[in-house]
C-alpha cells in the first residue's frame, strides 16, 4: 500500500474501515437485544407489538437481522482478500450499515412498505459490492455466493410480503427458506475454513483435501431445500424429502469425519466451529425424522439449525476473523471458551429441555444466548471500534 492510500485509509474512523467492524458490533447487539425483547414478550411485558408482531419479528429478526450482518461483515471482509481489492470502507460502509439499522427500526414504524424495501435493499447491496469486486476479478469460484445472497433478498421479500398481508404460513415458507440458504452459505465458507483453520491451528503438515463433487452436491442439496420450503413443498411430510435430509445429513458427516482431530478438543476456536458443524447433521436428521413421520414437529429440528449451527459458527467466527482482522494474536479472551459453551447449551436447552420442561428450557436458552453474546461484546467490543493493534489499517 503507498503511503497516500495509507494516510487515507488511516484517516476513516476505525469502526468503518472494513465491513467486518460495523456488521459484527451491530449483529451482536442485535443478538442480545433481540433474545431479550423475546424474553420479555413472552412474558407479556409489551403493550405493544412490532409490525405483525412479536413471532414474525423473532422469526425474521434473527435470520435476516442477526444472521444477515454477519453474513455482510464476513463477506465484505473476506473478498479483499480473495480479489486483492480494496473492501467497502468509510462512507460507503457507513451508509450500507445504516440501511441495515433502518431495517431493524422499520419494524416500529406503521411504514410496511419501508420495512420491506429496507430489509429487500439490504440483501441487494451486499450482492451487488460483492458481485462488483468478484466479476471484474473473473473469479468464478465464488460467484454461486452473489447468488444466494440474491436468493436471499427474495426469500426476504417472501417473508415481509406475508408479514404485510399476515399470512403466517407464507412468512414461515420465507423464513425457512432463508434458514437453509444461509445453512448453503456455511457449507460453501464452512468447507473451505474447518479444514484450513484447524490444519493452521494444530501445525498439521497437510490440509485435509477438499472433495469438490461433494462439496457441490451438499451444496446444491441445501439450495434445493431451501427453494422447497420457499414453495411450500418441504413444510408437508414427505419420505422422498426425508431421503434428501438424510443424504445431505450423511455427507456433512463424512465430511465432519475427515475434518475430525483430537488436538481440535485442546482449542476453543477449533472445537466451536465443529462443534456448529455437528449441529448441522443433528439438524438434518431431525428433520428427516419429521418428513418420516418419527416425530411431530420439525420445531426442535430448526433451534439445532439455528442456534447450535447457525448461531454456533457465527460466534466461532466473530472470535477468531475479529482476532485476525484487528492485527492480534489468534488467542481469545479466556472468557470466549465459556461463551462457546453457554451458546451450545442454548442450543440443548431449546433443543431437548424444552421436550420435558418447555419453559424452563426456554429461559435456560435464553440466559445462556445472552450470556454468551454479552461475553463477546465485552471482550470484543472495544476491539471493533479501535483502530488494529498492528498500527495498519483495516
Amino acid at each position: 500500500m503507498h503511503i497516500q492510500e495509507k494516510r487515507h485509509a488511516m484517516a476513516i474512523p476505525p469502526l468503518l474501515r472494513l465491513g467486518f467492524r460495523p456488521f459484527f458490533l451491530g449483529g451482536a447487539l442485535l443478538a442480545l437485544c433481540s433474545i431479550a425483547l423475546w424474553l420479555l414478550a413472552l412474558s407479556g411485558g409489551f403493550n405493544q407489538a412490532p409490525l405483525g408482531g412479536w413471532l414474525a419479528w423473532h422469526r425474521h429478526e434473527l435470520l435476516f437481522g442477526f444472521a444477515g450482518a454477519i453474513v455482510a461483515g464476513f463477506l465484505l471482509t473476506a473478498v479483499q482478500n480473495w480479489t486483492g481489492q480494496p473492501g467497502l470502507s468509510g462512507q460507503p460502509l457507513a451508509a450500507l450499515a445504516l440501511l441495515w439499522l433502518l431495517a431493524r427500526l422499520s419494524w416500529f414504524a406503521d411504514t410496511g412498505w419501508l420495512l420491506l424495501a429496507s430489509n429487500v435493499l439490504f440483501f441487494i447491496a451486499v450482492a451487488v459490492v460483492m458481485a462488483r469486486s468478484l466479476f471484474r476479478v473473473k473469479q468464478t469460484r465464488n460467484y454461486p455466493i452473489v447468488g444466494v445472497l440474491v436468493l436471499l433478498a427474495l426469500v426476504d421479500a417472501l417473508s415481509l410480503s406475508a408479514v404485510l398481508s399476515q399470512d403466517d404460513a407464507q412468512q414461515r415458507q420465507g423464513v425457512l427458506a432463508g434458514l437453509w440458504l444461509v445453512a448453503a452459505l456455511m457449507t460453501l465458507i464452512g468447507g473451505r475454513v474447518i479444514p484450513f483453520f484447524t490444519q493452521r491451528g494444530l501445525g498439521r503438515v497437510q490440509q485435509v483435501p477438499a472433495q469438490p463433487k461433494l462439496d457441490w452436491a451438499l451444496l446444491g442439496g441445501t439450495i434445493l431445500i431451501a427453494l422447497l420450503h420457499a414453495s411450500g413443498t418441504a413444510l408437508s411430510t414427505s419420505a422422498g424429502l426425508g431421503v434428501l435430509f438424510v443424504l445431505l445429513g450423511a455427507g456433512h458427516a463424512y465430511r465432519f469425519y475427515r475434518w475430525a482431530d483430537r488436538g481440535v478438543f485442546k482449542v476453543a476456536l477449533l472445537w466451536s466451529l465443529h462443534a456448529s458443524y455437528l449441529w448441522l447433521i443433528v439438524a438434518c436428521a431431525g428433520f428427516a425424522l419429521w418428513h418420516f413421520g418419527v416425530i411431530d414437529s420439525f420445531s426442535q429440528a430448526t433451534h439445532a439449525l439455528a442456534i447450535g449451527a447457525m448461531a454456533g459458527m457465527i460466534l466461532a467466527m466473530l472470535a477468531r476473523v475479529s482476532l485476525g482482522h484487528t492485527g492480534r494474536p489468534l488467542q481469545p479472551p479466556a472468557a470466549m471458551t465459556l461463551a462457546f459453551i453457554l451458546l451450545n447449551l442454548a442450543a440443548v436447552s431449546r433443543v431437548l429441555l424444552t421436550l420435558v420442561a418447555y419453559q424452563d428450557g426456554l429461559r435456560l436458552a435464553g440466559l445462556c444466548w445472552l450470556s454468551a453474546f454479552g461475553l463477546f461484546l465485552w471482550h470484543y467490543g472495544p476491539m471493533l471500534c479501535k483502530t488494529r493493534a498492528d498500527g495498519h489499517p483495516g
